[in-house]
């Protein structure tokens, strides 16, 4: 019973106003989001740490392998947006992270939420971040193509690479401005169609494969942001 409550005070946190507007604000599988959550709140809280914050592509980076940092916190849930980041934040400002590495987005504009909200609810996770956790310095990575070259299960995603690089745009124009450090990954990971190129991708023209992530935390390390 105690764990049907919290799934539905879950649902309830992460309906909005926006609902009425004729977009979804839920993360996909709202189960599995709120498992995650759960089993992220039985960890013990060890302060100072970085964290990498984010949906499936973050989740899936074997971040204490690839950094060579067993400290290293990944908080990536797959299917996430940025709604679900924000309904889940005390979680990762309860830790107080010495840095803070945020990529989220992708499945909010496959839910075809619109680019300035996507902007503002990345320009609030900051603002809140920064209130509650004021040492934290905070890394806003730019949201990855996707290669519709394939057939896959995510063919909402496809086809919306414009709007990728419209919120990637924004947020790097707001990065002086609400305190953050924007890290483009984009141009880096696209080929010469701007789709991500399929030697840093799984079969499915989203994820990421070793090869990727090993670019990725080059990338990272060379921007000294590590």
């Amino acid at each position: 019973m105690k764990l049907l409550i919290i799934f539905f005070l879950a649902v309830a946190a992460l309906r909005s106003p926006a609902q009425n507007r004729g977009y979804d604000t839920l993360p996909y599988v709202l189960e599995f989001h709120q498992k995650k959550i759960d089993e992220f709140s039985k960890e013990p809280i060890m302060k100072g740490k970085v964290i990498f914050l984010g949906n499936s592509i973050t989740a899936f980076g074997d971040w204490k392998h690839l950094l060579n940092d067993s400290t290293i916190v990944n908080r990536g849930i797959p299917g996430d947006i940025t709604f679900g980041i924000l309904n889940r934040l005390s979680d990762v400002i309860s830790r107080q992270p010495s840095k803070l590495f945020i990529k989220i987005g992708m499945n909010d504009i496959s839910k075809n939420i619109p680019d300035n909200v996507i902007v503002e609810n990345i320009v609030s996770i900051v603002h809140r971040v920064k209130k509650e956790s004021p040492t934290t310095k905070i890394f806003v990575q730019s949201i990855l193509p996707t290669n519709d070259s394939v057939k896959t299960h995510y063919p909402d995603a496809f086809g919306k690479n414009d709007h990728v690089v419209l919120v990637n745009n924004k947020l790097k124009k707001a990065a002086k401005k609400e305190g953050y450090i924007f890290i483009d990954l984009y141009s880096k990971f696209h080929d010469e169609n701007g789709k991500l190129d399929f030697k840093y991708s799984k079969n499915d023209g989203i994820h990421l494969n070793a090869e990727g992530y090993h670019l990725w935390v080059m990338i990272l390390r060379q921007g000294k942001y590590l």
